[in-house]
């Protein structure tokens, strides 16, 4: 269990980990604290966007749309590699997912099936939506990749987690598909690596 982090220090910890980022507006206190708490957080969790095209996705992510308002997520994940911070706080990203994987997440413990959607995640888990349209096709240019890589590893390394505080969208909600062409196996083993540098 951890407090969040405050958004100065956020910001510190990703580009300690030399991530390049973008801040977007007044990111610092773009947030839906007023909907639910925030904290505490347990891990951090990556999506894909559907969308094509770097500022329609950081506007839409910002902003959100009728049914679902911004901030989607605290960071969006360009095709580039950059790290566009548009919210701090609680962000409507991860919806209701399974407490059973929200425990495996606190201890640290390989993932059960996301059978259920009873848990309120936006309130426990960072969030970093990436641009991708999520068809199985588009491509995840290695500077995204290792974007997510090195943003997931800041704030495991801020907080002392482990790479198995990382989960894709999929893994927390039943129907998600999120991260699509994205296997989070390998990329928790990347951030593995990475946390021992």
């Amino acid at each position: 269990m951890a407090p969040p982090m405050s958004a100065s220090e956020f910001l510190d910890a990703l580009r300690a980990e030399g991530v390049t980022v973008v801040e977007v507006g007044d990111w610092q206190d773009h947030n839906r604290n007023h909907k639910g708490p925030w904290g505490p957080v347990h891990g951090v969790m990556i999506h894909h966007t559907v969308t094509r095209g770097s500022e329609r996705t950081v506007d839409l992510c910002r902003d959100g749309h009728p049914d679902l308002p911004g901030p989607l997520c605290h960071g969006v994940i360009t095709k580039d590699g950059r790290v566009h911070l548009v919210g701090y706080g609680r962000a409507n990203h991860a919806g209701l997912g399974d407490d059973e994987v929200l425990r495996a997440v606190i201890a640290e413990k390989g993932l059960p099936p996301d059978n259920e959607a009873n848990t309120d995640g936006n309130r426990h888990f960072y969030g970093f939506e990436c641009e991708n349209l999520g068809d199985g096709e588009d491509p995840w240019p290695d500077e995204q990749l290792e974007a997510m890589v090195r943003a997931a590893a800041a704030l495991c390394r801020r907080h002392g987690w482990t790479e198995r505080s990382v989960i894709g969208h999929l893994e927390w909600q039943p129907g998600k598909v999120d991260p699509r062409g994205v296997s989070m196996r390998s990329l928790r083993e990347r951030v593995r690596e990475r946390l021992k540098e």
